[in-house]
């Protein structure tokens, strides 16, 4: 599996319950925070959930 690492670029306030659930899935807890996650279906999808609020690079 490939690596990726995403950055919370854009901060949880005015957003959808479902997308503030989201990040709370991925584990973001501060707007800029970064982690490094194992792609895979399940990540891949929550990614694109709210790939509008992030920045995402390959590892």
């Amino acid at each position: 599996m490939a690596k990726v690492k995403i950055t919370l670029v854009k901060g949880r306030a005015k957003r959808s319950p479902r997308q503030r659930a989201t990040l709370v899935a991925l584990g973001f807890r501060k707007t800029y925070q970064s982690l490094t996650k194992e792609l895979n279906p399940a990540v891949q999808g929550q990614i694109d959930t709210v790939a509008h609020m992030l920045k995402i690079e390959n590892i």
